[in-house]
């Protein structure tokens, strides 16, 4: 494996491309297509796969150039003509500050649900930090275009590492926060990436009602702990002030919820401590979802249906107590009634941490069939 590393670094110093810049999350996103390398460094793989870390350019929210981070695995190996197919991962909440980035996680690659299959079939994973997460804040927490532009335009930048060999066909893979940028990721792929084919979206346990979600999941633990972060990434992100949203006494505890990190237990029990005093006071309003501006950008993140030639995976754990099974079955039936192809997984007594987990195997042949031609399968009955 250290060989491996090593003789990847030889190959950057002799033969990169001109104009790559040794490897540093605070570089500018400059000017340059979306998708383009700023930077990148070999870094230790997982069995079976070579791994590199990139810098590449993206769009903000609005529009304009940044930088974004992420890591993309290439399996080893000679790849089959046309090029090898690429599925995005799109990671799960693991927080709103730099620090967050999975990138700089020490167990990166077991964060990546079903990655050993997607390796053994010949598949680049391309998984992006999303803006703000590694490269400089803020990070615009359940910000829908803003995760999609950066997970399409990690597909770019998998397709412009020399030696990747990637075709131009992909696929989206996604875990809660990670599956509403899936299904963003279907919404705008066509417009923002024509020369790209996505064969299919799949998502575990994606948020997709967000008014519903909140007002559901203000009096839990996890929902005290999502709601914090999105005030704190929206407030910044938009410039918007929480007075009269948020009591003046629980800005310390949204704050220090708002700095920590989810990758390991001890991050949860560390969490479960900060968000304490939101039980005793945390909003001033209880009815901030509908009120502007705060409503607006809930409605304009809240997925609708996708155009209906993207055949759609959906996975839901039935003891799911942070996206309540009724809210992705009724996005499920939202996507026929929009005559998509969609199945469905319901996963009895699985919580929201394992839906990605317990359905990587039924997702991973779901999305090995779509890159073969199959005909989606449909549970809209």
């Amino acid at each position: 494996m250290k060989i491996r590393i090593v003789m990847a670094a030889l190959w950057i110093l002799l033969c990169g491309r001109a104009g790559a810049q040794p490897f540093s999350y605070g570089l500018p996103g400059g000017n340059g297509a979306p998708g383009t390398i700023i930077a990148e460094e070999p870094m230790q793989g997982p069995v079976g796969a070579d791994a590199w870390r990139v810098l590449y350019r993206s769009t903000d929210p609005r529009g304009a150039p940044i930088a974004v981070s992420g890591i993309v695995i290439i399996p080893l190996g000679k790849a089959p003509p046309g090029g090898r197919a690429i599925v995005a991962w799109a990671h799960p909440t693991s927080g709103v500050v730099p620090k967050c980035a999975p990138s700089l996680a020490r167990y990166f690659f077991r964060q990546v649900q079903g990655l050993q299959d997607m390796i053994g079939r010949g598949y680049i994973v391309a998984a992006t930090d999303y803006p703000g997460l590694g490269t400089p804040g803020p990070h615009p927490y359940m910000i829908g275009i803003s995760e999609a532009h950066a997970v399409i335009d990690s597909v770019r930048a998998a397709r412009a590492l020399a030696g990747a060999s990637a075709g131009n066909r992909f696929a989206v893979w996604g875990h809660s926060q990670g599956g509403q940028a899936a299904l963003f990721t279907g919404l705008i792929a066509r417009s923002y990436a024509p020369e790209l084919g996505l064969v299919g979206i799949a998502a575990a346990a994606p948020p997709t009602d967000l008014r519903a979600l909140i007002a559901d999941d203000i009096d839990t633990n996890g929902g005290r702990n999502l709601t914090a972060m999105t005030f704190y990434s929206w407030s910044r992100l938009y410039d918007l002030s929480l007075q009269g949203i948020v009591e003046p006494q629980a800005m310390p505890a949204v704050a220090a919820l708002s700095n920590e990190c989810i990758e390991s237990i001890f991050d949860i029990i560390e969490r479960r401590i900060s968000q304490r005093p939101l039980k005793r006071v945390f909003l001033a309003n209880g009815n901030f979802e509908n009120i502007a501006p705060w409503s607006s950008l809930i409605a304009a993140n809240s997925a609708g249906p996708l155009p209906p030639n993207i055949p759609v995976f959906l996975a839901q754990g039935t003891a799911d107590g942070l996206v309540r099974p009724d809210i992705t079955t009724a996005y499920f039936w939202k996507l026929c009634r929009g005559e998509s192809s969609v199945r469905y997984l319901l996963l009895p007594g699985v919580n929201h941490a394992w839906a990605a987990k317990k359905s990587a195997p039924d997702a991973i042949q779901w999305i090995a069939d779509r890159f073969a031609g199959a005909t989606p399968p449909s549970d809209c009955r």
